[in-house]
């Protein structure tokens, strides 16, 4: 029999919609989905194949949840493990895999929405402005699992970039205090993404003096994005792309004194 392979599949904020198409004929086509219970919709699995074992991995370790990936590849089966959001991002794709590659089983990856992206979206902003930030940083606090020191988040927040904090809303006064201390400016935009892409998920615009006190106020302790976007106060006329602008010239289209440029 001919040895299957396994999928490692993001599965995006929440919203069942928001999953790739890849990723959902994927799933649509498996001979065993697993699945992180914790934070991926069950609403996902609707159109698996009936009698398809739907496992949530959230009570399993690492090598029960690898034995269940093993022997359903070994066989010749697909295997769709579903990660939340973009499992490249804060994942434990990389200790899978490791185990898959010692038993010889091939494996892949389709990306994901992150949530980061999905509050964005929600919210309505744009993470870089031109004229402003052109850098983007995700991280998160360091906590049970450490953070190295260099990438501290007053350390990010000395660049002055767009920044993303995940996984840090158990203490919003420390993401503020550190904030701060990084240099950005109090009135600095915050965007609060609580479960954004499931049923009640909330977006609040406040300003990063009043991060913690907005977190506390509406009870986001958990799946919560803080967006902290600098440059978002830039007149419209100074934060307007080139792209479109009717003087500036690329290689499809020439700018209005005639000149084309590659």
């Amino acid at each position: 029999m001919a040895q299957g392979k396994v999928w490692f599949i993001g599965a995006g904020p929440g919203d069942p919609e928001l999953i790739t198409v890849k990723g959902a004929r994927l799933i649509k086509s498996a001979d065993l989905v697993v699945y992180a219970g914790s934070l991926v919709p069950r609403g996902l699995f609707e159109a698996v194949k009936p009698g398809i074992p739907v496992i949530d991995s959230a009570p399993l370790s690492l090598p029960e949840t690898h034995a269940l990936l093993r022997d359903c590849a070994s066989s010749g089966g697909l295997v769709a493990r579903v990660h939340t959001g973009e499992s490249a991002l804060f994942g434990a794709v990389r200790e899978q895999a490791a185990l898959l590659d010692a038993d010889g089983i091939d494996w892949d990856v389709v990306p994901g929405v992150s949530s980061a992206f999905a509050t964005a979206a929600a919210a309505k902003v744009s993470l870089t402005v031109p004229g402003g930030p052109q850098t983007f940083i995700i991280t998160r606090l360091s906590g049970r699992t450490p953070v190295p020191q260099s990438e501290a988040l007053p350390t990010l927040a000395a660049h002055g970039a767009a920044l993303a904090v995940l996984l840090s809303a158990s203490e919003p006064e420390r993401v503020q205090a550190e904030l701060l201390e990084g240099g950005y400016a109090p009135d600095t935009l915050v965007v609060l993404g609580h479960k954004v892409g499931w049923p009640g998920g909330e977006v609040v615009r406040t300003s990063l003096m009043n991060l913690a006190q907005a977190a506390r106020d509406h009870g986001f302790t958990r799946q919560t994005v803080f967006l902290v976007l600098p440059g978002q106060d830039l007149s419209a006329e100074a934060s307007q792309s080139k792209l479109y602008a009717p003087d500036f010239s690329h290689g499809w289209r020439e700018a209005l004194d005639g000149k084309k440029e590659d």
